[in-house]
């Protein structure tokens, strides 16, 4: 039991009660207990005559359809330019060569 003081000067008690959800936990709980432990020590055992099976389940559905969607995409532009490279031979000297490009145009 708990006493508070109000702002305006009454008294709150406030007291803890213990329900009936709590009793009836602890039970199961210590049943539980006493099964697994008559089980472990082998007072009791227990013989499979036939094994089980899960039920079978038959589905079916419709099929669906996908959204219809309108993309706007920018336009991917590959390509070559000419660029002058340093290429290793008995000496060097600059060649031009056709290096790839890639680029982005808008398409606007």
């Amino acid at each position: 039991m708990a006493e508070y003081r109000n702002e305006d000067g009454t008294t709150t008690v406030v007291e803890r009660r213990t329900g009936p959800g709590l009793i009836i936990g602890i039970i199961v709980a210590l049943a539980v207990i006493i099964v697994a432990f008559l089980f472990l020590t082998g007072f009791w055992s227990a013989d499979v005559k036939r094994s089980g099976s899960l039920p079978d389940v038959h589905v079916s559905a419709e099929g669906g359809s996908l959204p219809k969607v309108d993309v706007h995409s920018k336009e991917v532009v590959v390509g070559t330019k000419a660029t002058k490279v340093t290429v290793p031979k008995v000496e060097s000297t600059q060649t031009t060569v056709d290096v790839p490009v890639v680029g982005v145009k808008d398409g606007k």
